[in-house]
């Protein structure tokens, strides 16, 4: 299905002046599942380097949860799962880096990969470091709802857990989107454009806010994916981490315009 291109729009992120907004085109609703099987495709052209990074991705969140075994602190999971999704979009600058070789037509390499980072290094960097800040503020927010839990309280009992529960889970719910606008296509921008990380960012609100019903699709598939991660003891993250990764440098080519067609040697 072709997509359209838009009018410019004009909205409080476009007008805002605070940097560059990158225009966006229009999505369908099916084009998630489309992103998915191409990045399904890439994952089958590059499976070594899908272990690769696979791998890392598992190796994370384990450590996370030997952390929370270590400490017996079993109220800091949720946090740890929204961490996650935070350093998520820095660390996949590889995974970027190998759907965009095939897609020139290159063969993929780990060095290669491992550069990607360096390529806009001050504003990815930034961009890490406003991840880590974001990751620190959601860690105090879920430390303060934690000490304000009664130590009276049975921590086996559902009911009296309840009220916690839904009180960290909406914040936690409504710092994941926030995060998910600001970080939807950041990296991939940063990596294929020498823009500045306003830009980037302004650029990844913008696209996400004007396809609201098509992003929310993309967004509850990775967080299905993150769920489905944590439910398998982290091993299907090897397979499903590196296949979100690559179906994100797809669903960027898809959203974000360039003013000339791309060109690969």
């Amino acid at each position: 299905m072709s997509h359209h291109f838009k009018e410019e729009p004009h909205n409080a992120i476009t007008d805002s002046g605070i940097a560059r907004v990158i225009p966006c085109k229009e999505l369908d609703v099916g084009d998630p599942l489309k992103w998915l099987s191409l990045g399904l495709r890439d994952l089958f052209r590059a499976p070594v380097l899908t272990f690769f990074f696979g791998v890392i991705f598992a190796a994370i969140p384990w450590f996370i949860t030997y952390l929370v075994a270590l400490t017996g602190w079993h109220l800091v999971i949720m946090p740890a799962i929204v961490c996650f999704m935070l350093i998520g979009p820095f660390l996949a600058a590889g995974l970027y880096d190998v759907s965009w070789e095939l897609e020139k037509g290159h063969k993929p390499s780990l060095m290669h990969a491992l550069k990607a980072i360096k390529r806009n290094a001050v504003n990815e960097w930034g961009f890490g470091i406003m991840l880590m800040v974001l990751m620190i503020f959601w860690l105090r927010v879920a430390s303060m709802i934690h000490a304000l839990y009664p130590s009276y309280l049975d921590p086996n009992n559902l009911d009296e857990l309840m009220p916690f529960l839904v009180v960290g889970t909406a914040i936690g719910a409504l710092f994941t989107v926030i995060v998910f606008f600001l970080s939807a296509f950041t990296q991939p921008i940063l990596m294929e454009r020498k823009v500045d990380l306003g830009t980037a960012v302004m650029t990844s609100l913008n696209a996400v806010w004007l396809n609201k019903v098509p992003m929310f699709i993309w967004g509850a598939i990775i967080f299905t994916s993150v769920l489905i991660g944590f439910a398998t003891g982290f091993v299907g993250f090897i397979v499903l981490m590196p296949l979100i990764g690559f179906a994100t440098w797809h669903a960027y080519i898809d959203t974000i315009e360039t003013k000339r067609e791309r060109k690969y040697e």
